[in-house]
């Protein structure tokens, strides 16, 4: 069995069709027989995961085990307490409430490569970062989120899948995991079939 991680850049999409003037993942990689365990929208940036282990990716794919995704999040404005308590505590969006989740300011603008093309940026309204860590995957739920307390995102990347972590692959690149990596993430399907 094989599993990737993939830096998907801004502007791909996550299937290995092109569409619409997107790119695809096959534009980026040529490994047989691997799918993505989730996906991330045109616009969003960071840790995609692909596989060749179907209950890999049924598992991630699946709410009711509520794997953690890390997302960074810059937004405009700077958020308050109120707002990322919200944030945490779930928010009403497309009339549902999302579960609780995890929001924190992050204390400086972490270490990312440059987007291409770049976030729009305006000289009176400052940006910030906020990481949040969700337990589902609804379509586009933390730029709803953020912008239902009141900080549109303009920048969102993906960090983390459970316990595998993007780090300081580039974007448009990919890797295996690592032994460790395998690991962990065989732990999380023993630990889901248990729960």
């Amino acid at each position: 069995m094989r599993t990737l991680l993939f830096n998907k850049p801004f502007g791909v999409l996550s299937q290995f069709t092109a569409e619409a003037g997107h790119p695809g993942l096959a534009d980026f990689i040529d490994v047989a027989g691997v799918y993505p365990a989730g996906r991330l929208d045109h616009d969003s940036e960071g840790l995609l995961l692909l596989t060749t282990d179907n209950r890999l990716k049924t598992r991630l794919m699946d709410p009711k085990f509520e794997h953690p995704k890390t997302y960074w999040a810059q937004v405009e404005g700077a958020p308050d307490e109120a707002a990322l308590a919200r944030l945490a505590a779930g928010i009403e969006i497309q009339g549902q409430r999302t579960r609780p989740a995890e929001a924190r300011l992050l204390p400086r603008e972490p270490d990312l490569p440059p987007r291409d093309p770049p976030i729009r940026y305006r000289a009176n309204i400052p940006t910030s970062w906020v990481e949040v860590v969700l337990r589902e995957g609804r379509n586009r739920q933390v730029r709803r989120m953020t912008a239902a307390v009141g900080y549109p995102t303009l920048r969102l990347v993906r960090v983390a899948i459970g316990p595998v972590r993007l780090g300081d692959l580039k974007p448009g690149t990919w890797r295996d995991v690592t032994p460790e990596e395998r690991r962990a993430l065989d732990d999380l399907l023993r630990f889901t079939q248990r729960g």
